[in-house]
């Protein structure tokens, strides 16, 4: 078979502004994967009849969860050594321009924030946080593809030395080595948005019959044991990770594959309907006209 390997010598940058600062082709493939999932949300919020008033703060917290949580698990799962020795280095956490998200903790923080979304938004909108993650998890999958292909543009995170023909080479790379190597950031982009599809399709025909729990399982089981076996192929995220039989990204998705499968078996056997409830009306005591209190009238 003859070689296909791609030369990838893509500038990170769109346009350079001044300085340090430029518009990157991962900040745009990052926001776009917020604003894509948004009109995804606000379809499925409109053919369930539940307000659209919970949109933008929903989308207020997901952007900040997203951004806290991915930065966080970063510096404590990749590098603490880097970012919780000094002074210094702590105060390079606040500054996520500089590199370093995982997606590992970009998920706990979604599964928190959206625990508590769901706690104070949830009731007088006929929702509850199952909803939210079975319905969630389906825009994930786009907005995480987007952020894959950001990796790409990045030259960053790809695989191990491939003799594949369609391995890429990675100059833009101040540590490549000079060897065709797995394009992993496509496999997993590719890999999510089949699995977004496939769970779109399930909300759009078989909605009724699902469960709450039902979607978020299935999304939980495929996408992070998806993320496990790319692992075998994809280089070292840090120096620890060398010699280690199973990585830290591969350590870090299974508690979350096995999650998946218990919340699955959970939903089906125990879930609520997976539509949205009618919102509940909040309903007080009626105030009895005035009139009702007022003494007749001596003659």
């Amino acid at each position: 078979m003859t070689p296909l390997y791609v030369y990838w010598n893509v500038n990170h940058e769109i346009v350079h502004l001044w300085g340090n600062f430029g518009i990157r082709w991962y900040s745009l493939l990052f926001v776009s994967g917020f604003i894509i999932g948004y009109f995804i949300f606000r379809w499925f919020v409109r053919r369930e009849g539940v307000k659209e008033s919970i949109l933008d703060p929903l989308l207020y917290t997901l952007l900040i969860a997203t951004i806290v949580g991915a930065r966080l698990g970063h510096c404590i799962f990749y590098e603490p050594e880097d970012y919780f020795t000094s002074w210094a280095g702590f105060w390079e956490i606040f500054k996520p321009w500089h590199g370093g998200l995982a997606s590992h903790g970009g998920a706990i923080a979604l599964v928190l924030a959206m625990i508590w979304f769901a706690r104070r938004y949830g009731r007088k909108h006929g929702f509850d946080v199952w909803w939210i993650f079975d319905r969630l998890v389906i825009t994930v999958c786009f907005a995480g593809a987007l952020i894959r292909f950001g990796n790409l543009f990045n030259s960053e995170i790809y695989g191990a030395v491939t003799d594949l023909p369609w391995g890429f080479y990675f100059p833009r790379d101040t540590a490549y080595d000079g060897m065709p190597h797995h394009p992993t950031q496509l496999y997993e982009a590719f890999g999510y948005i089949l699995l977004g599809l496939a769970l779109l399709w399930l909300y759009a025909k078989k909605l009724p019959q699902l469960k709450r729990g039902t979607i978020f399982g299935i999304f939980l089981i495929f996408l992070f044991g998806l993320r496990f076996v790319i692992e075998f192929v994809k280089n070292d995220q840090v120096d620890f990770e060398a010699g280690m039989a199973l990585n830290m990204g591969q350590l870090l998705s299974i508690p979350f594959i096995l999650a998946g499968a218990v919340i699955l078996w959970w939903s089906l056997r125990y879930g609520k309907p997976a539509p949205a409830d009618p919102p509940v009306v909040e309903s007080g005591p009626k105030k009895k006209d005035a009139t009702h209190y007022a003494k007749p009238l001596s003659d």
